[in-house]
Parts: structure tokens; sequence; C-alpha cells
């Protein structure tokens, strides 16, 4: 049976990670892997989760199953976090979670979940979108469509044209929108644009799946989830993925959630238990390690502390490099929109023949598309990264 399989071309991300790792310069510069890196270059383990971890193994007595919807406590937390602790939906009791592994298992459950609530779901996306949303979505058959919002002149907000792309969208049809630090642009929403897109939601009748995989690296923990709070006070039904991979640096543990907002209890309890059932059928519980870490974190007011300080540190760098390469870069034409941008990721707006070029002469490796991790940047390495840049748009075609 295996003879018939053909080999698949490598994901663009790994096939990057591989070359760099071949590339024996050593001032080359990884600028692709979506991970967070501190001035060093590794992606450290925060103090928080080392003390968690710590106190876990002295206590910790059972490696039990937790349950399909994984632990209570995390779950009730990261309810908390996301809408703070005194939000009308969760004083309602509109709000279930169920613990997932990591946010690409939140975002693959939903979709399940919706393509049990309607057969032929249809998933608005953004374009562009993160690489996995398609490919996660699409897996489950629903049918996915796809809405402007990036401007490639100015790296900004196409809202205009995003508004009236979903005008087109039909009552019950889905839209996935990205909480904050939107990857891979780092263009995000604003306030009054959250207010405008839940009013067209709301008039429409269509419903919101958000995906907020880095709170508090755009911001803080609370602006960074205002359309989440937003949609959630004022919408009957909302969907929201979350990750705490990125803030709190446990990509190797696969810790995330699935939230389900409900227009009344009794109906988040029915949806629920079909978001369960099909939990169930797939991978039947997930890990426990890293939600017990985040569950320690934030019911321990001293690791709740640290935590938040250390995270406010690591969103401060990275708006420091942004500022930092944004001037770097202005002899060489107008790239303020690396500073406007939130998160870790931001699209240098260059061509293919210029990233390759980049690459191959000074070992600075990123997508072809150019998107860059702005966290993989350092003061070492900003002034290298930036007078390449320099040297290869001065270039005459």
């Amino acid at each position: 049976m295996f003879e018939q399989l053909k080999t698949l071309p490598q994901d663009p991300i790994l096939g990057l990670m591989k070359t760099f790792r071949e590339d024996t310069r050593s001032n080359k510069v990884d600028l692709g892997v979506g991970v967070y890196r501190d001035e060093a270059g590794n992606t450290p383990i925060m103090a928080a989760v080392q003390q968690a971890q710590q106190r876990l193994l002295e206590t910790e007595t059972t490696k039990a199953y937790i349950g399909p919807a994984g632990a209570e406590g995390f779950n009730q937390l990261i309810g908390q976090l996301l809408l703070g602790g005194n939000h009308p939906a969760l004083k309602d009791g509109r709000v279930n979670v169920v613990q997932t592994p990591g946010g690409c298992g939140a975002l693959r459950m939903a979709a399940e979940f919706l393509k049990l609530c309607k057969p032929d779901t249809t998933v608005w996306v953004s374009t562009p979108t993160w690489a996995n949303h398609i490919p996660l979505l699409g897996g489950a058959n629903l049918n996915i469509r796809e809405y402007p919002y990036l401007d490639k002149a100015t790296l900004s907000v196409e809202f205009d044209a995003m508004m009236a792309c979903l005008e087109q969208a039909e009552a019950g049809d889905v839209v996935l929108l990205h909480g904050c630090c939107h990857n891979p642009s780092g263009a995000d929403l604003d306030a009054d644009q959250w207010a405008a897109i839940t009013d067209l939601v709301e008039r429409k009748g269509l419903l919101p799946f958000i995906d907020i995989a880095y709170q508090g690296l755009g911001e803080n923990l609370d602006q960074d989830a205002q359309g989440v709070r937003l949609m959630a006070e004022r919408l009957p039904e909302v969907i929201v993925a979350s990750s705490c991979s990125k803030n709190f640096g446990l990509y190797r543990e696969r810790t995330g959630a699935l939230m389900l907002i409900s227009a009344n209890a009794q109906q988040g309890q029915a949806a629920t238990s079909q978001l369960l059932s099909a939990i169930r059928s797939h991978y039947s519980m997930p890990p426990s390690h890293g939600a017990a870490v985040v569950e320690m974190i934030l019911d321990t007011p001293e690791l709740m502390q640290a935590w938040q300080s250390e995270l406010e540190a690591m969103c401060v760098r990275i708006l420091d490099l942004r500022a930092a390469l944004s001037q770097a870069l202005a002899p060489a034409g107008d790239f303020s929109f690396i500073e406007r941008q939130r998160g870790m990721f931001s699209f240098l707006g260059i061509t293919p023949q210029q990233v390759q070029i980049l690459r191959e002469e000074f070992g600075i490796y990123m997508l072809d598309s150019s998107r860059i991790n702005i966290a993989g940047l350092s003061a070492d390495t900003l002034p290298l990264v930036s007078e390449a840049m320099r040297e290869v748009l001065g270039r005459t075609e």
C-alpha cells in the first residue's frame, strides 16, 4: 500500500530551518522561525514557569487522566485571563472552556465542532493569514473563503475592502479573526474597527471565530483582548481559540484552550457536550503538564506577578526592536509601518528576489514573503540586518 505514496514538498518554514542549520557562517541571522527569542538568541523558560514546575514536582501525586475537557482550574482561569474576571458573559454562565493540545488543537476541534453544527459551514479567513489556518479548517471539510485584510502598498489593514467583502457573507457563516498580533503581518484592528466588525457580524448573523495566540505580546494583556471581550459582551455566540505557547513560553508542552460563548447557559451546556464528543473521538484527552503549570501561575499571586512582569518585559523588548528597526531602515524608504504594527511578525514588503539575496549574500534568513520574526533580532544583529537591507534596497533593479 505504501508504494503508492509520493513524497510531499517540505513545509517552507521547516525547509528554511534546515537550510539555516546547514549554513556554516558565524554571522547568520534567523528571522524565519516563529518563536520568541531573547537577546542571546535563546527561547528561554520563563522564571515563573520554572518555579511552577518545581512546585509541581514537589506536590504532584498522580499521572492519571484529566478527562476530555482538561483541567477544570486551568479552564476557569484561562476564561478569566481572556475575558477579565468581571466580564458579563462569565457572570451569566455563557462561557465554557476546554483544554486542548495547543492552539492548533483548539482550531481543529473548533472546525470539527462547526461541522457538527452545520456540515456545509463556510469560514471566511483573512488574506494573508497564518499558514496553518486553512489546512486545519479545511481538513475538517469546511468551506473556505477569503476576505482582503492587508494593503500591500501600505502594509496596514485594508479595512474598507475587508468590510465590503464580508457584506457578501451569509447568515450562519463564520468569520475567522486574529485577536491581536496578526500573524503574519503584525497589522491589527484598532478599537473602532473592532466595534465596526462587531456591528457587521451582529447585523448579518455571522459567527465570529477569534484566534488569539499572542495575548500580552502586543500592547498588554487587557488591550490585546479588547476584541474578544467586546464580541463576548455584545454577541450571542463567539468561538475563541487561544494558546499558551507564546505568552507562557510553553511551545513544546502544547497547551491551548477552546472557548465557546453561547446565548445562555443551557445552550452552552449542549454545545460543550457535542464538542467533548468530538474531542473524545480525536485525541481523547489533552496532556496535563503545561496546563498544570499555567493553572499554578494564574492561581498563585506571587507567580502571577512574576509572570506578568516577565511578559511585559518581552512585550516592551519587541516594541523597542520595532522602533529601532524602523529607524535603522529609514534611509532606504518608509518603514514606519514596522513601528505601528504589533506582535512578533511583520512583512518587510520586499521581493522574493531581495529575500534570496539577503539569504545567500548576507546569511539573513526570512520567509520568501518577507515575513520576519521581530523577536529574532537583537542589539547585535539588528545593525547587521539593517545594513544589509539598506544595501540590497539601494541596488538598481
